[in-house]
């Protein structure tokens, strides 16, 4: 159950970083694009071009395909790097929601039952296993060490937490990895831009000609601006989902310990002391 729902998860964030990744790009590209009966005679008389607009490195269009295919080779690495950190940004979006960790109509009527004393070991563990939650699966651990001593209740609580976070910080390393990997790929973008535009200025005999070296420069630094574009939100959603598992984790913790102030063998002790007491002083 728990790998089907990974899996759909998985899927629809595919889907929706490819809308994301692809549409930009079709609009951009379809908005420099004019129809033949727009245009009027102006539009096609040739315009006297700059030096600038002359070099063959000055854009001619200023669409988001344009600035990819100037930027080089590697734009097209940090391109999937972009992809790859779409899909599992929104795939942890979706597996991380607290309503799907810490479902509340579930922990509620299930710590109610608890402390009303309405729930047996069986019972109360086929109830966590039949929601399947990550905070179920905690707790399951520790009912399956009811009515023993506080301190193997907690040791079995750790055990699951930590399978728990395992879980939950699944595929956060990707994005931690794009956020380190993108701005390097960039930066060798840039090195190799610049190598090359300073070798056609040097094999041209264009020293003087500060529009060529500009160009250059400008589509070398194209790559690490793409980098930069990519690792800077693939941090930014690599720290929001730590600080969301942490919160998580300590919504857990809580409700963790208040299963070992019922369950444990020390609570269960307390809690029959009054019912002992009881008799004696009736028989009194």
């Amino acid at each position: 159950m728990r790998a089907g729902s990974s899996k759909l998860y998985l899927r629809l964030a595919i889907l929706v970083a490819v809308a994301s990744f692809v549409l930009p790009v079709v609009f951009s590209r379809s908005s420099v694009a004019q129809s033949p009966g727009d245009r009027s005679a102006a539009d096609f008389a040739p315009a006297p071009k700059t030096p600038a607009e002359a070099s063959p490195t000055s854009f001619s269009e200023h669409n988001l395909f344009s600035i990819l295919k100037a930027g080089g080779v590697l734009m097209i690495p940090i391109g999937c790097c972009s992809f790859i950190a779409l899909v599992f940004a929104f795939e942890r979006a979706i597996a991380l929601r607290t309503g799907r960790v810490i479902p509340r109509p579930f922990v509620k009527r299930f710590m109610h039952q608890l402390h009303e004393d309405e729930l047996d070991r069986d019972t109360a563990l086929e109830l966590c296993e039949a929601n399947g939650s990550p905070v179920a699966q905690v707790l399951a651990h520790g009912v399956r060490k009811w009515g023993r001593p506080a301190v193997e209740v907690e040791q079995a609580l750790m055990d699951g937490g930590e399978r728990a976070v395992s879980g939950l910080r699944r595929y956060l390393r990707v994005l931690n990895a794009i956020a380190t990997i993108s701005p390097l790929l960039g930066l060798q973008g840039t090195v190799f831009g610049m190598i090359h535009s300073f070798n056609q200025i040097a094999a041209s005999d264009a020293m003087g000609k500060q529009e060529l070296l500009a160009g250059g420069i400008s589509e070398a630094l194209l790559t690490t601006a793409g980098g930069l574009t990519v690792a800077i939100p693939a941090l930014a959603a690599y720290l929001f989902f730590l600080g969301r598992i942490d919160r998580l984790i300590m919504e857990i913790d809580g409700l963790g310990q208040e299963l070992v102030h019922v369950i444990s063998a020390e609570a269960i002790a307390e809690n029959s002391k009054p019912r002992l007491a009881r008799p004696k002083r009736e028989a009194a």
